[in-house]
């Protein structure tokens, strides 16, 4: 009897016992779940942040070029030395006859000096030169020029034979490697051949454009890729991207890094990279069924006009070639002194005048000089600020202008040129990117492009008798990603790419039976040592302070729409009014009331002080030079423009620009950010900047007499 009851009440405890132990691990798998649902919300909203921020870098490198563009065509220059000085400054990128780039790039004329102990080149390339070169890389050496330019002038006659779509078999290799984005990561370059092998006849890849900018070593890739390519020229291919452009380099560091790291023949190895991008293949297909190109396609996509086209015509997607120069004729003739009578004798060759606005009265006497220097100053503004107004530039950054609303602003009403569709045509395959939904539309996130839904997919797929579409253009959280039903697959190979472990790299494995194989990795050491929490917080303090600099730089406009729901002007407005001004000014599209408490401190009663609020954010942003805020703002705001603005005046790309070079590109540049200026303020201004008095001015000076107009405004 006793030893029956006492079984009962073991039995009793260990059943408690068991459902006390059940609930605690249905309360830790619950604890856990969230704990892992934060962290991954987390991590979206890092990821948003980052690629909205890049998003609008790249719409206001098209703004600003949109801009240029227009000035080029309608700006009315008021001397003929200005109006050539406009012509040579925007028309950069046209092509040199093949003998004169051979004459202009001679590698045979530079001595490889005694001292020099990097590696040899000698052609034709053997795999030994590739091996020799990778293990220079690795030990930080460069390559002299003489070999740069030797290499780039084979790599261009290679390039040259080469179709537009170029034609990939596994029939004669295991397999075919499939490589997204590098953007100058030499690091991620080396994994891949170290998990994957070197090229060789038995292991072929597919480099899919985007090889430079962001990254420090874009110079290094480019030489390994094409040192490749002329050793194994049936193995090794590569596709241009939308980065392998002259323009983009401008301003996301690749023409920055050549001039750094050669500084005496800079110049040359530009002009031929410039050259060598423009005769890079478009596409490629693997067994005819797999296509592979950078960006995307469009309901207009035709793969029959992509093989014929002259690809060397466009040594810059951004710039759309322009009309003849009868057709643009900048008429001069009142400054000029001449009738209408004379001038329509004279063959009516004058461009049609902007009528937006009232035109400017008859020129005065050129006797009377200041009155006919304020007479062109205000022929120059005018024309300047209608252009500003058609091209969509302006403080509150309106709706940003597409590409196609770019040829329609250029050409009006006139028939669409052969080479207008072609443009369009390249445009689509290396800007655009896939959505959800149906149709397509354009891609205004980016600024160029279109967005292809799952029945554009559909509808090339089929036309062209294809199974899939391999593209890249996007960084992946992954390395790769699949949508439209498994028919567009997005690879990208440039690991940490916005910060050290916000993202894998990846490539992909085509065998004959053409089913992907994925190899993902992550090049950066340090990221293996993070755990996922320590990961996800680097990247989201990254990302956040990334964001406040944004913010920051838009202070002016944010003040200005917070008082718009400050009815009362007590100085607070509500947290949704917040969330609701923030994303009407910077345009990002981006869930503020999710990150709010990370950039706005909770208040009990739900209103925010925001004077108090952006003066927090001038603190952080604020140098140690103690530049007033409102100019610190500008510069944030505007210093990506400026270095872009400040490369495109330097031709020679020496970081070095003329005092007459400042003062006639500041006269359209100050209009820009409507900076007001005689050209005396302008001549005592570039003397003032012109700090070692060598009569040039540098990039610090440049953006120093940015600064000091800005201070005289306020």
């Amino acid at each position: 009897m006793g030893s029956g009851s006492s079984v009962n009440v073991d039995y009793k405890y260990s059943l408690q016992k068991s459902e006390n132990a059940f609930k605690a691990a249905v309360l830790i798998q619950q604890w856990y779940r969230r704990y892992v649902a934060r962290l991954e919300m987390r991590r979206r909203c890092t990821w948003r942040i980052f690629q909205s921020i890049e998003y609008a870098c790249e719409q206001d490198q098209i703004k600003l070029h949109n801009f240029f563009s227009y000035l080029m065509e309608q700006f009315t220059p008021s001397s003929s030395k200005e109006r050539d000085f406009i012509s040579r400054m925007f028309i950069s990128g046209e092509s040199y006859k093949e003998a004169e780039l051979e004459k202009y790039c001679d590698y045979e004329s530079i001595e490889v000096p005694d001292s020099y102990t990097g590696p040899h080149l000698s052609f034709p390339l053997l795999p030994d030169h590739a091996t020799a070169l990778l293990e220079a890389f690795k030990q930080k050496q460069q390559l002299h020029a003489r070999y740069v330019l030797n290499l780039l002038h084979e790599t261009r006659k290679h390039l040259k034979q080469l179709p537009n779509i170029s034609h990939v078999s596994t029939c004669y290799s295991e397999e075919v490697t499939v490589c997204g984005d590098l953007h100058g990561q030499l690091d991620d370059l080396f994994l891949i051949f170290y998990k994957n092998g070197l090229p060789s006849p038995s292991k072929s890849y597919v480099f899919n454009g985007d090889f430079v900018d962001r990254g420090k070593q874009s110079l290094e890739v480019l030489i390994i890729l094409f040192t490749f390519l002329l050793i194994y020229p049936k193995e090794v291919h590569l596709n241009r991207g939308n980065h392998e452009d002259h323009m983009v380099n401008l301003r996301y560091g690749f023409t920055k890094e050549v001039m750094q790291k050669y500084k005496v023949h800079g110049k040359k190895i530009l002009r031929m990279f410039q050259n060598v991008f423009c005769w890079l293949p478009l596409a490629t297909l693997i067994d005819q069924k797999v296509l592979i190109l950078h960006g995307g396609i469009s309901d207009t996509t035709d793969l029959d006009m992509l093989e014929k086209i002259q690809r060397d015509k466009f040594i810059s997607v951004l710039r759309m070639k322009k009309r003849k120069e009868s057709n643009r004729k900048v008429e001069m003739r009142d400054i000029n002194g001449e009738s209408k009578s004379e001038a329509d004798a004279a063959g009516n060759e004058a461009a049609p005048r902007l009528s937006l606005q009232p035109q400017p009265a008859q020129a005065p006497s050129t006797a009377n000089r200041l009155e006919f220097s304020r007479w062109i100053r205000q022929t120059v503004q005018e024309q300047i600020d209608t252009c500003r107004r058609l091209v969509d530039i302006s403080e509150s950054e309106p709706e940003e202008l597409t590409y196609s609303s770019t040829v329609s602003l250029k050409y009006g009403d006139e028939p669409c040129q052969p080479h207008q569709e072609e443009w369009q045509q390249i445009l689509d395959i290396l800007w655009s990117d896939p959505m959800p939904q149906e149709g397509c539309r354009a891609n205004k996130v980016r600024g160029g492009g279109c967005y292809f839904g799952p029945d554009v997919t559909e509808k090339i797929l089929e036309k062209y008798n294809l199974q899939f579409l391999i593209r890249s253009h996007e960084c992946k959280q992954e390395g790769y990603e699949f949508c439209h039903r498994r028919k567009v697959l997005t690879i990208f190979s440039a690991s940490n790419y916005y910060e050290i472990g916000s993202n894998r790299g990846a490539y992909v494995k085509l065998g004959p039976d053409l089913v992907p194989h994925f190899v993902q990795y992550q090049a950066n050491k340090s990221a293996h040592m993070l755990t996922m929490t320590q990961r996800i917080s680097r990247v989201e303090e990254s990302a956040f302070r990334a964001l406040r600099e944004k913010l920051f730089a838009h202070t002016s406009a944010l003040i200005s729409a917070f008082k718009a729901y400050d009815e009362d002007n007590t100085g607070r407005i509500t947290l949704s009014n917040w969330a609701t001004a923030v994303e009407s000014v910077l345009r990002l599209g981006l869930p503020w009331r999710m990150l709010r408490p990370q950039l706005v401190r909770s208040t009990e009663d739900g209103m925010l002080e925001y004077k108090s609020w952006l003066d927090d954010l001038a603190m952080e942003q604020r140098s140690q030079e103690h530049i007033q805020s409102s100019l610190l703002e500008v510069i944030y705001r505007n210093r990506s423009n400026l270095e872009t603005i400040f490369r495109i005046i330097d031709k020679d790309h020496s970081g070095l620009i003329s005092f007459e070079e400042f003062q006639q590109t500041w006269k359209l540049f100050s209009s820009h950010m409507n900076i007001e200026l005689t050209d005396d303020g302008i001549n005592d201004l570039v003397r003032s900047i012109d700090f070692n008095k060598d009569g040039n001015i540098d990039f610090n000076e440049f953006l120093e007499a940015f600064r000091l107009v800005r201070q005289c405004q306020a």
